[in-house]
């Protein structure tokens, strides 16, 4: 899946690594079972519900874009699991991640999985939320994945989570 909207994006959106549907539709967040676009709606972010199984239709894409959001994930390579991924492709991805930020400096970056950002930032310690430290000068926000195999989020507790960077970025 390609990296959507960051030049001209408020709001990053960091995914941890494009799942095998992401992938097929080239659309981020595009399995049925992930709660991020149901909660991104329920935070007041998108005025309706995306549906990106079959990737993004051109008027979605172009509301994204208007809202200030643009994605990314932290490693690039495709898997069923993020598990699947190695500690040095984490790494390479947050340096990378830096890299952009660097360039393109948007207001805020929201990354999508507690341990990704522990792994791709040697930060074993970090928690959800705004972190001390920034990539590049740009505040960073980590909160839990969206995935239908983290039992820890509701779509309640996303949106929650989500509401609270949009209004600190926006």
């Amino acid at each position: 899946m390609r990296d959507l909207f960051l030049d001209s994006a408020k709001l990053w959106v960091v995914g941890i690594n494009p799942g095998t549907r992401s992938s097929l539709v080239d659309a981020p967040f595009a399995h049925p079972g992930n709660r991020f676009w149901p909660a991104l709606f329920r935070a007041g972010i998108t005025p309706h519900l995306v549906d990106a199984r079959d990737g993004l239709t051109p008027d979605d894409a172009a509301m994204l874009r208007s809202r200030g959001l643009g994605f990314t994930n932290l490693v690039g390579r495709t898997t069923a699991r993020a598990s699947e991924l190695t500690r040095e492709e984490y790494v390479a991805g947050g340096e990378r991640l830096r890299g952009l930020a660097q360039h393109y400096q948007p207001r805020g970056i929201m990354i999508l999985g507690i341990g990704a950002y522990r792994d791709a930032f040697s930060r074993p310690a970090a928690s959800k939320g705004l972190q001390s430290e920034t990539l590049a000068g740009v505040p960073v926000w980590v909160l839990g994945n969206p995935s239908g195999l983290n039992a820890h989020e509701t779509v309640d507790s996303l949106a929650r989570a989500y509401r609270e960077v949009w209004a600190a970025v926006c």
